[in-house]
């Protein structure tokens, strides 16, 4: 039997899927505080014999385990987390939860902005339908639940947890990891992309010393202020005259604070850097290049003290293995046709999936498992026409948006069959 087949005889009412989308965007949770999402997840894999569900890995983290003779082990994975964003969109199901973060004790909105409840439902989905399916297939699938993307440390806790370690959580080591990430293109359509598929994230918290005193008497202070804003304008020159026009890279100051009033010089100033580059050297070129100026911008200013650098978190790069990706490519094409993009572009946003098998032990001894990460449309296909027609796609909300929400379907039934095929292609 076919996997077309398989797909339209085994795959299961999604109206249930539907309803459950909505309300996991209704009540997200943060990053390290994903328990809603995790107790959905369980419950559900808990609810079809042969699961074997294992829970609280590297926090909220699980996995989902289904023997099915031997083949191939598969790993599909889904991330949980949402973000401190004030939902905008309007929509009847819209989040207005707001909740004290663990990491600052400080209370924020949240909301699902980055589409990981579109991540959950379809891995739940799925795994429903290989559940069903089981008849035609034989392997090991493994369905796992990451908590903490967004700061890019969940991947890394789950390895750390012990995911893989026989003695403590005992995931079967995958032959193959497999994910996907929902993007505003078109619902209905997947892309795959051999190679280099999303850029590494390095974000850091810079503070620069000066001397604080009062507003009237600026000769008696060194204004970290002053120092502060030498430094954001000439990080703008890093990618536009120091990075390769052919190459890619963006240094974003996403925050800058200082002081409590107007009328006081403060001490110090703290800027928050994210770098994202998509080649190992440029990574290397661009932070040695932040570091110079920074250090150079204090000098000229007469800074107290040298500034105090400090990592808030740092995403790998995700380049897809070769193999693997064409042969998921091969499927795609059969089952998509022309929704399918093989080679769809690579993407500025950053992942920590890869970890997952990069950190994977293998059968040589050593570590790390091929993988491939692929995207599918959530946006209106008319309206994303439109935009485009008109030169205006950059309206269209993108993911971190307050008004980001991708429509349920196409996209749900698009993120499900993807999951299923890409897993099937190993597993019969």
């Amino acid at each position: 039997m076919d996997i077309s087949t398989i797909l339209s005889t085994s795959k299961p009412d999604l109206a249930p899927f539907e309803s459950l989308y909505k309300h996991l965007h209704q009540n997200p949770g943060l990053s390290l505080q994903e328990h809603l999402a995790a107790e959905t997840a369980a419950d559900h894999l808990r609810s079809f014999e042969g699961f074997d569900v294992r829970t609280n890995i590297g926090g909220t983290g699980l996995i989902g385990i289904l023997k099915n003779g031997q083949g191939k082990t598969i790993l599909l994975r889904a991330d949980t987390d949402a973000l401190p964003i004030e939902e905008l969109t309007g929509l009847p199901y819209a989040s207005k939860k707001r909740e004290v973060d663990v990491e600052d004790r400080i209370e924020k909105p949240v909301m699902h902005a980055c589409g990981h409840d579109m991540h959950i439902s379809c891995m739940l989905a799925a795994a429903e339908t290989l559940h069903t399916s089981m008849k035609h297939w034989k392997g090991t699938l493994i369905v796992l639940f990451q908590p903490n993307e967004e700061r890019a440390a969940g991947a890394k806790a789950m390895i750390a947890d012990g995911l893989y370690d026989s003695e403590k959580h005992a995931c079967p080591v995958p032959d193959v990891v497999l994910g996907q990430h929902v993007f505003p293109l078109p619902a209905g359509t997947v892309g795959t992309r051999v190679g280099s598929f999303m850029s590494a994230a390095d974000s850091f918290r810079v503070t620069v010393y000066g001397r604080g005193g009062h507003a009237s008497m600026p000769h008696r202070t060194v204004d970290p202020v002053v120092m502060a804003a030498h430094i954001i304008v000439r990080l703008q020159t890093v990618v536009s005259r120091e990075v390769d026009p052919r190459d890619s890279a963006v240094v974003t100051v996403g925050s800058v604070q200082s002081g409590m009033t107007e009328n006081i010089i403060s001490s110090e100033a703290t800027l928050k850097i994210n770098v994202r580059t998509v080649l190992p050297e440029t990574r290397t070129k661009v932070l040695a290049a932040i570091k110079r100026i920074v250090k150079a911008e204090c000098d000229a200013s007469g800074a107290s003290k040298e500034a105090l650098w400090e990592s808030t978190s740092s995403f790998p790069f995700t380049i897809n293995d070769r193999e693997v990706t064409n042969h998921v490519a091969e499927a795609f094409s059969e089952y998509f046709g022309e929704l399918h993009d093989p080679d769809t572009p690579p993407l500025s946003g950053s992942e920590d999936f890869g970890i997952l098998a990069t950190e994977a032990p293998n059968k040589d001894g050593g570590r790390g498992v091929p993988y491939c990460f692929w995207k599918f449309g959530g946006a209106d296909p008319k309206m994303f026409e439109d935009l485009k027609g008109r030169g205006k796609l950059d309206e269209l909300p993108v993911n971190h948006s307050s008004y980001f929400a991708p429509v349920i379907q196409p996209t749900l039934s698009t993120g499900v069959d993807a999951l299923v095929v890409a897993a099937l292609s190993y597993l019969r």
